[in-house]
């Protein structure tokens, strides 16, 4: 049976922020809350922040950006899919990975939540 590895710290919550098994690591869906626990304001920083996040835990578990296959975008507002897709696409500029983006109501007030999968 392959190994699970865990990435990332800890949250109060009973979830992984990212798992590493063979060689891929799955990110759980990471949410604009900096590490003093504030929601950062606006859909670019809350962007930004998330796929700092996911760049950072896929970085810890050996990948890189370029390495990510597929994420998944949660957006509160259809009307935030332009700006979020700017920021996007700075984190992906070569090839961007395959996505879904779906519009939901989120957990905490928060207008996006993005997962992921890398190959390392």
């Amino acid at each position: 049976m392959a190994e699970i590895t865990q990435f990332g710290t800890p949250t109060n919550i009973p979830l992984s922020p990212a798992l590493r098994t063979g060689n891929l690591v799955f990110v759980s869906g990471q949410v604009p809350v900096d590490d003093k626990g504030r929601i950062v304001e606006g859909i670019e920083a809350q962007t930004r922040l998330v796929l700092e996040k996911i760049r950072d835990l896929v970085v810890e578990a050996g990948g890189s950006m370029d390495k990510v296959v597929k994420t998944t975008v949660f957006l509160k507002n259809t009307e935030d899919f332009a700006a979020m897709n700017k920021v996007y696409a700075e984190f992906f500029s070569r090839t961007p990975p395959a996505r879904s983006t779906i519009r939901c109501e989120l957990m905490i007030d928060i207008r996006v939540e993005i997962e992921a999968i890398a190959v390392v």
